[in-house]
């Protein structure tokens, strides 16, 4: 089963000091102001926060799963997925990754420990 932005959203309501914003009809998931994952208009594909240094390696060992955000966000810490491409178990892994890049250290250990 393709994984679905509403079940990305479940997760992230459970992601302390995650919220939703609606910018330019797009879905984004916050920490703050910083934005870490966001999903396209139709909601099937989903960006989300990744370091730079890693994300041509991972787009080119799965490229019909991930791929290169827009030009004009190379230059954030950011990559896309597939959401069809991908199950719940790997959703959970990236969500909660970007999440943990956005989040002071002591509240990632308070919800995930150490």
């Amino acid at each position: 089963m393709p994984v679905t932005a509403d079940e990305v959203r479940e997760l992230a309501r459970t992601l302390p000091r995650s919220y939703e914003a609606w910018v330019r009809d797009r879905l984004k998931l916050r920490v703050g102001q910083i934005v870490y994952v966001a999903f396209s208009r139709d909601e099937t594909d989903m960006g989300f926060a990744f370091p730079k240094d890693e994300r041509a390696d991972l787009v080119a060992g799965e490229p019909t799963k991930f791929f290169m955000p827009p030009t004009s966000d190379l230059r954030y810490n950011w990559v896309c997925v597939h959401l069809a491409a991908i199950d719940p178990d790997e959703m959970y892994e990236l969500v909660c990754d970007a999440w943990r890049m956005c989040v002071p250290k002591k509240v990632a250990r308070e919800r995930f420990g150490s």
